[in-house]
């Protein structure tokens, strides 16, 4: 398994800060640094940036919200970042979600599944250097019954630019395995993937004559390292109000796809009932509903022996990319729960490989 981490620029105590983080993952063998934008800094101003200070590590956006770009110019940021990193840009796509796309950008989220295939198409057409000319149920390139005709980049691609996908929905993982280079996948139980994501991306890599060897299933969960078991509870008890979150305030009142991804792995009853709790302003008695099974399947946390029989299982349930949230109350903590981590998966790499 490759090792990867994401990070959220403006989520950090200060820029030196997340400059920092990624100078030194780098040092220490972290193989691709993902930069989210969410509702925060947008990501390709800090990819720019951490390229720059960077020399080796692969550097994505996790993702660019296709709601809130032209297919036109999701292309040209990545074009950019690939060509001034010398090749080392991963372009990750996601349609996010009706209240960051609505509720922050005032775009419809209309019809998220066709706008995401759209994209990619015309992304794709854009990296292969010609005129772009696209008529489709979303975008129309150029617009029809002006004077404009089709135009070309006055740049090109001069390396090679994977697309991740960002999905959660049967739909979307479908799209995943029919069209993407890898998946960026959440809320994760390896026990339960087969039916809950790994069938539907295969339906979707059937679909273009492609195997799981084809995709890269990047996959992410927080990483803690727990001395003991009092000190494992602890910190199970401390993530039941983050999961919470995830599961009733993500989306809307009617679209959570973190609670429906919940649900298909064994789930259903306990997420409704966080999300009816949360919506209410009942945030305490929702997170009381969440259940330590719940945190510990879904996430890399606790002794180290139980953090290297999980990556195990996770390696062993298809994942080629694990990607690593380190706790920590500091820069330096982080780091050493990330080193930690980055190793244990080496060891896995080196059994693995008889070595």
């Amino acid at each position: 398994m490759r090792t990867a981490t994401t990070i959220e620029a403006s989520g950090m105590p200060h820029w030196r800060a997340g400059r920092d983080f990624v100078v030194e993952a780098e040092k220490i063998g972290l193989d691709i640094c993902w930069v989210a934008e969410a509702w925060g800094s947008d990501a390709p101003s800090a990819l720019g940036y951490y390229a720059a200070c960077t020399d080796r590590m692969l550097l994505g956006s996790g993702i660019f919200q296709v709601g809130t770009r032209t297919p036109i110019a999701i292309a040209q940021a990545a074009i950019t970042l690939s060509n001034l990193s010398e090749g080392r840009f991963l372009l990750g796509l996601g349609a996010s979600g009706p209240q960051v796309i609505e509720g922050l950008h005032g775009v419809s989220f209309a019809r998220p599944l066709a706008r995401l295939r759209e994209t990619v198409e015309i992304v794709r057409r854009v990296f292969d250097g010609g005129k772009i000319s696209y008529s489709g149920r979303e975008f129309q390139i150029p617009w029809p019954g002006g004077e404009a005709v089709p135009m070309r980049l006055s740049m090109r691609a001069e390396h090679p630019i994977p697309i991740y996908l960002a999905t959660l929905s049967p739909a979307m993982l479908r799209l995943t395995g029919e069209i993407a280079d890898g998946w960026l996948g959440t809320s994760f139980v390896p026990e339960g993937a087969g039916s809950a994501y790994f069938g539907y991306l295969d339906e979707g890599l059937a679909r273009s004559g492609r195997s799981r060897a084809d995709l890269d299933v990047c996959q992410g969960a927080e990483v803690a390292f727990a001395p003991d078991e009092d000190a494992l509870r602890e910190m199970v008890a401390a993530r039941k109000k983050e999961l919470a979150f995830s599961l009733g305030g993500m989306g809307s009142a009617s679209t959570n796809f973190y609670n429906q991804a919940y649900s298909r792995q064994g789930w259903a009853d306990i997420a409704s009932e966080v999300r009816e709790r949360w919506q209410a302003g009942d945030r305490d008695g929702a997170a009381g509903l969440v259940t330590d099974e719940m945190v510990l399947a879904t996430t890399l946390i606790g002794t180290e022996t139980m953090v290297r029989q999980r990556l195990r299982v996770w390696r062993d349930a298809g994942v080629t990319t694990v990607r690593l949230y380190p706790a920590g109350d500091t820069l330096d903590a982080r780091l050493a729960t990330l080193a930690r981590a980055i190793e244990i998966v080496r060891e896995i790499g080196r059994s693995q490989s008889g070595q």
